[in-house]
């Protein structure tokens, strides 16, 4: 696994490996949501959010005692702390909270507005100065997904609607930190010192949270579990942040957009759920708006 913590010069062979990396990375992420909705109808939410980042933290410790890649420095942990809070713990548990009240293909809507968030908080963090039309593309795409859920009739979930709105925020927050260290750290470095940094944390409440029995725990949400845990939370982020290095921030990151199509293919074909027309919709609109926020975003 090489070093990424220099963006390479962007070839035309860079390029082309850095949007297969990140395609890939994609498609791992897409299948976390459906994975998750299995999960947590036999598991406790916050167990699955803290035994997911356990597993992965072990695993990343491995990765990187292996490597004998060098500590952070103390500048460096305020960083990788908020994108602990933002993709180890926030998102997960955020996320597997809300799919106790709606469906995956219901919040996969939501990731549309992923890209976005990343973008808003990068221009936070960065100072970057957007045109206008970066943010009629904002309001307008905020609006559709409030609309969205406005028409579903908030009374079926509204717990579920706000919480996945915090888990965008959350993990948009947590990519834009992520993407900015990963300048300096290394791509797949910052996941792996994230996760370390929040072990003793975890692993106490995993050990606090776990259930007495496991025994009526079924394969598919042992399954989901390790789905979560190995690829969702590890292996996901080294092809995405490797794609980022490769291909560019900028450029991969706008394969974030194929993510609401892969997982609702994902929820339809491997959970049965129904997916609208209208979210279909709602979903290429979203998509629509997001594309042409990032266009402007500089």
């Amino acid at each position: 696994m090489e070093r990424t913590s220099e963006l390479p010069k962007h070839t035309s062979d860079n390029a082309t490996r850095g949007w297969i990396n990140g395609l890939i990375g994609v498609v791992i992420f897409s299948g976390s949501l459906p994975a998750t909705r299995v999960a947590v109808l036999e598991f406790d939410p916050v167990f699955l959010t803290v035994a997911r980042a356990t597993i992965a933290a072990m695993l990343a410790l491995c990765l990187l005692w292996l490597f004998k890649e060098k500590r952070p420095a103390r500048h460096q942990l305020m960083p990788l702390t908020i994108v602990a809070l933002g993709v180890v713990i926030g998102f997960p548990l955020l996320t597997a909270l809300a799919l106790q009240y709606v469906t995956s293909a219901h919040s996969i809507v939501f990731v549309g507005l992923l890209p976005l968030a990343t973008a808003v908080f990068g221009v936070l963090r960065g100072g970057e100065r957007p045109r206008p039309a970066f943010w009629i593309f904002s309001v307008l795409g905020s609006l559709l997904v409030v609309g969205y859920a406005l028409s579903q009739g908030l009374t079926a979930s509204p717990e579920g609607d706000l919480l996945m709105l915090l888990a965008i925020l959350a993990c948009g927050l947590g990519y834009a930190e992520g993407a900015k260290l990963s300048r300096t750290l290394g791509g797949w470095q910052v996941i792996c010192w994230a996760l370390v940094l929040s072990l003793p944390l975890v692993a106490v409440l995993t050990w606090m949270r776990m259930p007495a029995s496991f025994s009526g725990i079924s394969m598919p949400a042992w399954f989901s579990l390790g789905y979560v845990s190995l690829f969702s939370m590890l292996i996901g982020f080294v092809f995405w942040y490797r794609g980022l290095a490769q291909g560019g921030i900028a450029a991969v990151g706008q394969l974030q957009l194929l993510q609401p199509f892969f997982g609702l293919t994902l929820a339809a074909t491997l959970l049965h759920e129904q997916v609208s027309l209208g979210m279909l919709g709602v979903t290429v609109a979203v998509i629509l708006c997001v594309a042409g926020a990032k266009k402007f975003a500089k």
